[in-house]
Formats: structure tokens, C-alpha cells, sequence
């Protein structure tokens, strides 16, 4: 049930008879009031613990009924003052973080796509991870930022400053896990650029390898400590600002308890993972130095522009946060606090950082591109240590210039084919009819071939016209299929054609079973051997 408490209780102000009370100058009848257990109280509210109202001009209601319900009436908890200091200057920051979706979206698609195949030791995903941070982090500050409007007008603090500092701390576990996945993003691509030229180089189950799968799950562990330390706990207390002495009970307590000190305690853990992870990657992935002094040099000129200006605004976050787990004044869980304390800590180290990362998306190239440019310039120093060297592309202009259908068209034009090739075959097998001599057919007569020629789009319609021509050339007056056509073109001995038929009666007297068509069962062998021997025949004079 809601609390409505203010500074002071005030007396009832005599009306005109003993039932009667005057409440901003309007008569109001006490013995409703009292009934139902309502009490004026000095900051201008009539409240009986279960609801809430306004009593000064002009929110003063018109008639109480005497079941307790109010005319015209203007409850507490409603947006009656003017914006202040604290939602214009959220405004501003608001339309920014708004602004900066534009350039993380089109970072996300040119550094998201995929150029080459994707390797199992390398997941597209992971390269996109902290742009899927950066668009969730501009959504929970633009949410916290529009509801100090609400903060700045509610007359009495409710759900809006719990909302507004509810999705500020999801801002801080967002940009802290957009840094993180930054830097083990580095380390994956300086991984992939070393490895590129041998695959087995670096093992992955070797200690380098166990070292990179563990450290990104200990770094969520303590992200997600954080998480829990904070987000699950009664927030109620937050908007128990209504006057100073439930301030200093209520409110303070509730955000500068262990549990809030211990969940900044976290964001300090997960900022020493980045830097191990940092560290870990200029060690195994970039040239060694030797010597501590030398080594710390290598370590600062091999740490990316980026990450020197991403790294202090982390830690400027992370100090924000002890801070107001402190100083109250400097926090946002007030309802009045430093605006300069809140929005410098609180979510300028954010907007900066995405700032940071969406113009090094512009100036960076795409990494499968990057890896590709890699590879040529690769084979290019080979080509030159072997002493080889690649002809220029107008060397060869017809080879380098010529399409892959000119290629089959030519193909097609050495070989034969098409309408070509059928014109060929039919006037090949019409020289060669013309040439051959045979007997017992009927005079050639020759017909022009392109007479016959289909003149359709089908090929192989074309081409069986064509044969049909030739075919009516070689044996006029039949009708003989393709096929025929082509087994009697070819030469070769056949066997002797079997003897004529013969009648029923004449294969009785013959002493032959009706139906035998001449075949018998004996298995003599004096015909064939007394008999003359067989002559081979064509086939074309049978």
C-alpha cells in the first residue's frame, strides 16, 4: 500500500458549523473526511493512506460525497509542475543517445557482413556482439532519460525516478559488456590475422587456448553479480522522497546498503578481466619485447587509439558508481541532485564510448576484407621472392576479355552442332548415296536440303528432319525411323537372312509341324556340311 507522508500534520480549519471545514478557501464536510479517515497535511495534501490529493489552487477539488469520493479532484501523483533543470538537460542527452543508433546500425551491417567462409574458430557472431551491446545500451538510456520528465513533474516521487534509475544501471552493465566484448573482439581479430598464413600454428587446446575460453565466461560470472546484487531488490523505498526526514530513512539506506557496494565492487573485478584480456593478447599475438620497461612500452604502443580513450571513460563510470553508493547528493536516486555530477558520471562516460566505437567503425574496413587484401599482398611477396610474374590483363585480351559463352560458343562452332551440323550430316549422307551404286533401286533423285531443313527453335527437331531427308535420299518410296537409318549405314558381314515362308499344306507334306516356321530338332550336321558354303551379302540388297 502506498505511503503518503508529508512534513507536518495540519489541523482542521473551522467552517461555518461544527461538520463543516475550509480547505482552500472551499467548504468541505469534516464528517466525511474524518469518517473516512483523511488527514491535511502541510505540503498541500489530503491523503488516508490509500489515496492521495491535491488541496492548493487550482487542484482543489470542488465536493467531498459522503462515501469519501472527491469532485474535480487531482491526485498527488500527477504531473502539475513545470520541467526542470534535471529532464531538460536528459532531453539533450536523450536526442544524442537517440542520434548515435544511426551509426552504430550501419556499423553493425558493414562490419556484420560475411566475405569469406566461416571458420569454427572464428563465429561471425562474435564480431557483432559489441554493436548488439551499443543499440541495447542507446535503448536503456533513451528510457532513463525520457522519464525525467516525469521525475521533474510528478508533484510526489512514484514510478517514474524508479524507473529512471532502473534502466541507468542497465545502461552501466551494457556499456561495461560493449567495452569487454571490444577488447576480447580485438584480441580474436590480431588471433585470426596471426594464424591466417598457417592454421595449425597456434593449437587451440593448448593453455593459450583454455586461458581465452574461461576468461569470457569469469568476466559475465562477475557482470552478472552485478546484475544481481542490484536489480533484484524491493524498489519501493527509492521514491520515499517526499520530505527530508523519510529521505534520510527511507531513501538513503536503500542505495548506499552492501548490496550496492558490493555490486560496484563487481564492475571493479570485470574492469581488471578487461585489462588481463588486453594484456593477453598484445603478449601472444604481437612482437615480444624484452625487459620489464621495454615490455610496458610495447604494452602502451600496442594498445589500439580506441581502447585509450574507451578504458579511462570505463573507469570514470565504474567511479560514478561507488560514488553515489556514498554521496547521495551526487546520485541520481535523488530527486533534486548535482545535475553536473549526474550527467558528467552518470551518462556522458557512455555516450563517449559509443561515440568512440561508431567512428572507428567508419575508419576500420570490414575484416574479411581486411583478411582478403592480407592474402594478396601474401601472394604477391611470394610471387616476387620465386621470381614470377603475372602478365598484365591486356597480354591475353581474348582470353582474359572473352565471356564463358563465347567460350562454348566457340566450343560448339570446332566441334559441330546445331543448325550446322545438321546441314553437314544430311549433305554428307547425300554425296555419299550419290557415289554408291545399288542395285535394284529406284533412280536418286536429288532434292535440294535446304528444302527439308526445320526451320523451328528446336535442335533436335532440326536435327531429326534433317536425318528423315536423308534417310527419303537413300530409300525412296519407304518410310524407315532414325534408327534404322543408322544401323543400315553401317558396313560389316551379316549372317544369311532366313529362308522364305511357306505355307501350311506345304510344310505338312514337307513332313514339318504347322508353326515350326522350318526349324528342327535334329541334331545333324550333314546339310551344313555337305551344303555350299554360305556368301556374305549386304544388308542394303536384301
Amino acid at each position: 500500500m502506498p505511503i503518503f507522508d508529508a512534513r507536518e500534520v495540519l489541523p482542521w480549519i473551522p467552517g461555518s458549523n461544527v461538520s463543516d471545514t475550509l480547505i482552500g478557501g472551499i467548504h468541505f464536510n469534516k464528517t466525511a473526511l474524518d469518517y473516512w479517515n483523511y488527514t491535511l497535511y502541510s505540503n498541500g495534501t489530503l491523503s488516508n493512506g490509500s489515496s492521495c490529493i491535491l488541496t492548493f489552487a487550482p487542484y482543489t477539488p470542488a465536493l467531498v460525497h459522503p462515501n469519501g469520493s472527491f469532485v474535480n479532484v487531482t491526485w498527488c501523483y500527477h504531473p502539475v509542475n513545470a520541467i526542470g533543470t534535471r529532464a531538460g538537460v536528459g532531453i539533450g542527452f536523450a536526442v544524442a543517445f537517440g542520434l548515435t543508433l544511426i551509426p552504430l546500425l550501419v556499423a553493425l551491417n558493414k562490419h556484420g557482413s560475411i566475405y569469406l567462409p566461416v571458420e569454427k574458430r572464428f563465429f561471425p557472431i562474435g564480431r557483432r556482439w559489441q554493436w548488439y551491446w551499443g543499440l541495447f545500451v542507446c535503448a536503456a538510456a533513451i528510457i532513463s532519460l525520457l522519464t525525467n520528465v516525469d521525475v521533474d513533474r510528478y508533484y510526489l516521487p512514484e514510478l517514474p525516478i524508479i524507473l529512471n534509475v532502473f534502466f541507468w544501471y542497465l545502461l552501466q552493465m551494457g556499456t561495461m559488456a560493449l567495452v569487454w566484448e571490444a577488447v576480447r573482439h580485438w584480441g580474436s581479430w590480431m588471433e585470426r590475422q596471426f594464424i591466417d598464413p598457417n592454421p595449425f600454428m597456434l593449437p587451440q587446446d593448448d593453455r593459450r587456448g583454455q586461458f581465452e575460453f574461461w576468461l569470457p565466461l569469469v568476466f559475465y560470472l562477475f557482470l552478472w553479480l552485478n546484475f544481481f546484487m542490484i536489480v533484484p531488490r524491493s524498489w519501493t523505498p527509492i521514491e520515499l522522497q517526499r520530505y527530508p526526514e523519510q529521505t534520510i530513512e527511507k531513501a538513503i539506506p536503500s542505495t548506499q546498503d552492501p548490496r550496492m557496494k558490493l555490486g560496484a565492487f563487481f564492475f571493479v573485478v570485470c574492469f581488471m578481466i578487461i585489462l588481463v584480456s588486453l594484456w593477453h593478447s598484445i603478449k601472444h599475438y604481437c612482437p615480444h619485447n624484452r625487459g620489464i620497461f621495454n615490455r610496458g612500452l610495447g604494452l602502451i604502443r600496442f594498445t589500439p587509439p580506441r581502447f585509450m580513450l574507451i578504458l579511462p571513460l570505463t573507469a570514470a563510470m565504474i567511479a560514478y558508481q561507488i560514488l553515489i553508493t556514498f554521496d547521495f547528493d551526487a546520485s541520481l536516486v535523488k530527486i533534486h541532485p548535482n545535475i553536473l555530477a549526474m550527467y558528467l558520471g552518470g551518462y556522458a562516460p557512455s555516450l563517449l564510448i559509443l561515440w568512440v566505437n561508431s567512428i572507428w567503425g567508419f575508419a576500420s574496413p570490414n575484416e574479411d576484407r581486411a583478411l582478403q587484401a592480407q592474402r594478396r599482398a601474401r601472394g604477391e611477396e611470394i610471387n616476387r621472392e620465386l621470381g614470377f610474374s603475372r602478365k598484365p590483363a591486356w597480354w591475353r585480351p581474348n582470353e582474359g576479355n572473352e565471356r564463358m559463352r563465347d567460350r562454348i560458343a566457340r566450343n560448339v562452332r570446332e566441334i559441330g552442332g546445331g543448325r550446322a551440323t545438321a546441314k553437314t550430316f544430311a549433305e554428307r549422307n547425300a554425296a555419299r548415296a550419290a557415289q554408291t551404286p545399288r542395285s535394284g533401286m529406284a533412280p536418286r533423285m536429288v532434292i535440294p536440303v535446304g528444302q527439308s531443313v526445320y526451320g523451328g527453335k528446336s535442335d533436335r527437331r532440326r536435327t531429326e528432319r534433317v536425318t528423315n531427308a536423308a534417310a527419303a535420299l537413300l530409300f525412296p518410296g519407304t518410310s524407315i525411323s532414325v534408327d534404322r537409318v543408322a544401323e543400315l549405314m553401317q558396313d560389316g558381314p551379316v549372317t544369311q537372312p532366313p529362308p522364305p515362308y511357306k505355307d501350311a499344306a506345304a510344310r505338312g507334306r514337307d513332313g514339318e509341324r504347322p508353326g515350326s516356321m522350318g526349324r528342327s530338332n535334329s541334331t545333324g550336321t550333314t546339310n551344313s556340311v555337305s551344303g555350299p558354303p554360305q556368301q556374305v551379302k549386304s544388308m542394303l540388297e536384301i
